[in-house]
């Protein structure tokens, strides 16, 4: 399950050093108290306490309690920082100004999203020719007066005559689908219900969807998500009705997801078992007695269909290809035996290929940045889409358009879309950012740390131009390093104020991401996981001997799985960071593959249940269990959310509470705990300002101290 994560930082703060220590010891002493039980399990003969384990239970008195009395401490804290007003202000403003998604087009209609600035959900227009003006679609912000109802996957029918669109409830990865007339903008009374991890398929007069049962009761936020089922719904019809298309009761931890052609002439299944990895069957649509055929039977490696061009299908797969290629499959010889190569694996990752006015367009990436090329469809490259610089760039059109649209993003770039034309190159702006930056006050360098196996690897910083390498910069350092995710250019105004006053932005690339392949990635997990701390310590270590900054300037923040980095590395080398901020963070890592969706990251991480070598593993850097009582830690703010449901809470709880019960430490340890929000998706622009405005003023106050 793979998040998003977009952060920023601040420069500014004066607190005399002696009123900064009492209230370091002030914080220490006046910790909300947590229970502890007597509650331990053994694994291969080794007992592990867990006296917090109450706090897994997300509807008790007791946990409600405790969470307020946090949320009080942190408040009062926070709103206590001089700065934070100044800070709220400035990122109010910065991120004021319209923001677009990249559009698509269905049979002569144009859709994209568009957020005027500080709305809290982004707005669907639709453009009935392309020379119309544009009309509201759908406009979540009517969802909830607060924000916290959000729009999840869009998926437009074929003619164009229906949108179907997910909702999600305070950030919550359970969706409701329903339907929507592009005509007259008003809802069908289709509804389903218990939708999690599913795209929309569209098939003639209905759609497939993916579904579970419904939770247990009183656990609709943790209980494990199992069975997950493939159905079709025909539109105006009750859920009730829809068909059963696919169901494994004897794997009841696989997830299953669905595509068809752009003729909708083949239904493609894929089925995985955990974040990295599919099969894939498809089956005949035009044939009513066809049956699902096998490509690709187990789960060694991913592959997608870009598209089917006269009866023959095209995918993109890292089977036997780690950074990826571009095969065609003839259906009548489906295995593998029978693929040809159209574009081979290369030297750069083949990240994507789009299948465009009768061409491919592809993207590789290199160096943790794109580069892209227009290919004909036997695979001869015909010119290359020059970009401005480093950066993250995005394709949309028809494959019988010649007209397409791209979007190109790097870290002082906001993201601007083009108007172009495939035969030509011809390329013009249609979306520019219309936000108050000037990109030549700034540079983002690619420099290169060596990481723990002795291999160059990017790290990319930005600043404003002028910054001396005096070891005094404050640097915020972020990282990722799992799931095959890559940590590619992006753009977030919520950083500006950072900049502008003269902090460094620094992304390091870390194994276990997805920059450099599968086999990049493979070295970041299960017994290989210690190499993502190890990479991110190294990459600390050359902004300090590079004298970017020093261990006292020096804050680290990572979301998610970089949750889990965060907290690791600071854990493990403390005397390196002044400040650490893991948020939604996966912290325990014994138990984690028992809640919801958990069992599906064993792939990147393996479970305590393996075997005792994993099982040591996984404890020897877990977190939670990893706090001792005779460290000064870096300070710390934790962050989660009440309804996410994708890493639980009581990750961070049970963290919170040891920190503070075992630690010691002189540094504060605060967390702060979200309410009405899950674990990123659909997050109100108000809260997303709240927060930000939050974490910065935490890492310019300590930074400062």
């Amino acid at each position: 399950m793979k998040l998003d994560f977009f952060f920023g930082l601040v420069t500014f703060s004066v607190t005399i050093f002696t009123l900064s220590i009492l209230s370091f010891v002030f914080a220490a002493e006046t910790y909300p108290a947590a229970r502890q039980s007597e509650i331990s399990d053994t694994y291969f003969g080794v007992k592990i306490d867990d006296p917090y384990r109450w706090m897994e239970t997300n509807d008790t008195d007791e946990l409600s309690k405790w969470i307020e009395a946090e949320n009080k401490l942190s408040r009062k804290y926070l709103d206590g920082i001089k700065i934070r007003d100044d800070l709220q202000k400035r990122l109010t403003e910065v991120i004021n100004y319209p923001r677009y998604t990249i559009p698509w087009t269905k049979n002569g209609k144009t859709f994209y999203l568009k957020n005027n600035g500080l709305q809290n959900q982004s707005v669907v227009y639709i453009l009935d020719k392309p020379e119309s003006v544009p009309r509201v679609l759908i406009d979540p912000n009517k969802f909830s007066d607060d924000g916290t109802v959000s729009l999840g996957t869009i998926s437009v029918s074929k003619n164009a005559e229906y949108i179907a669109y997910s909702v999600s409830t305070s950030g919550s990865d359970w969706r409701e689908i329903k339907v929507r007339n592009t005509a007259t903008g008003q809802d069908l009374p289709d509804k389903i219900e218990w939708v999690k991890f599913s795209n929309i398929t569209w098939h003639g007069g209905g759609f497939y969807y993916s579904r579970y049962d419904a939770p247990p009761e009183g656990k609709l936020l943790t209980a494990k998500n199992e069975n997950h089922k493939i159905f079709f719904h025909k539109l105006n019809s009750q859920q009730k009705d829809d068909i059963l298309i696919r169901e494994d009761k004897k794997y009841p931890l696989r997830t299953r997801q669905t595509s068809t052609d752009f003729d909708e002439n083949f239904l493609f299944i894929f089925e995985s078992e955990s974040t990295y990895g599919n099969s894939l069957e498809f089956k005949d649509l035009t044939k009513t007695d066809s049956e699902f055929r096998s490509i690709v039977n187990d789960f060694n490696s991913w592959q997608s269909i870009v598209t089917v061009v006269d009866g023959k299908f095209y995918m993109l797969t890292d089977r036997d290809a780690p950074k990826k290629r571009l095969v065609v499959i003839d259906p009548a010889k489906p295995e593998q035996q029978n693929w040809t190569d159209i574009i081979p694996e290369s030297d750069s990752l083949l990240s994507s290929v789009s299948h465009i006015g009768g061409k491919f367009i592809v993207t590789f990436m290199k160096d943790a940045s794109d580069i892209a090329f227009v290919y004909d469809l036997q695979g001869k490259r015909i010119r290359e889409i020059k970009l401005p610089t480093f950066g993250k760039v995005v394709f949309s059109g028809e494959r019988d358009s010649s007209i397409f649209f791209q979007s190109f993003t790097s870290f002082v770039y906001p993201t601007v879309i083009y108007r172009t034309n495939i035969n030509t190159g011809e390329i013009k702006p249609l979306f520019a950012a219309e936000i108050d930056i000037n990109p030549d006050k700034y540079i983002t360098e690619r420099v290169w740390y060596t990481n723990s196996s002795n291999r160059k690897v990017p790290i990319f910083l930005t600043y404003k131009k002028g910054i001396q390498k005096n070891g005094s910069n404050p640097v915020l350092l972020y990282g990722y390093g799992g799931f095959n995710i890559s940590l590619t250019p992006s753009f977030s105004a919520l950083r500006l104020p950072f900049l502008e006053r003269g902090g460094i932005y620094a992304a390091a690339i870390l194994r276990g991401g997805g920059e450099y392949g599968e086999e990049w990635h493979k070295e970041g997990t299960k017994l290989k996981k210690q190499n993502v701390f190890d990479d991110f310590i190294a990459s600390a270590e050359y902004l300090i001997e590079n004298k970017y900054t020093s261990p006292n300037k020096l804050a680290v923040l990572g979301g998610s799985n970089g949750g889990l980095l965060v907290a690791a590395v600071a854990l493990q080398r403390p005397d390196l960071f002044r400040v650490a901020v893991p948020r939604v963070g996966v912290l325990d890592m014994i138990r984690y593959h028992k809640f919801t969706i958990g069992w599906a990251w064993a792939t990147d991480y393996g479970t305590s249940e393996d075997n005792k070598e994993m099982f040591e593993y996984l404890l020897k850097y877990s977190p939670l269990h990893n706090v001792k009582s005779n460290v000064n830690y870096p300070a710390m703010l934790i962050m989660t959310s009440d309804h996410d449901d994708r890493v639980v809470p009581a990750h961070s709880f049970k963290f919170a509470a040891t920190m503070q019960q075992k630690s010691k430490s002189k540094n504060p340890i605060y967390i702060r705990i979200e309410t009405k929000a899950g674990h990123g998706a659909g997050k109100p622009v108000s809260k997303q300002i709240e927060e930000e405005t939050d974490v910065w003023a935490f890492i310019l106050d300590q930074l400062e101290n």
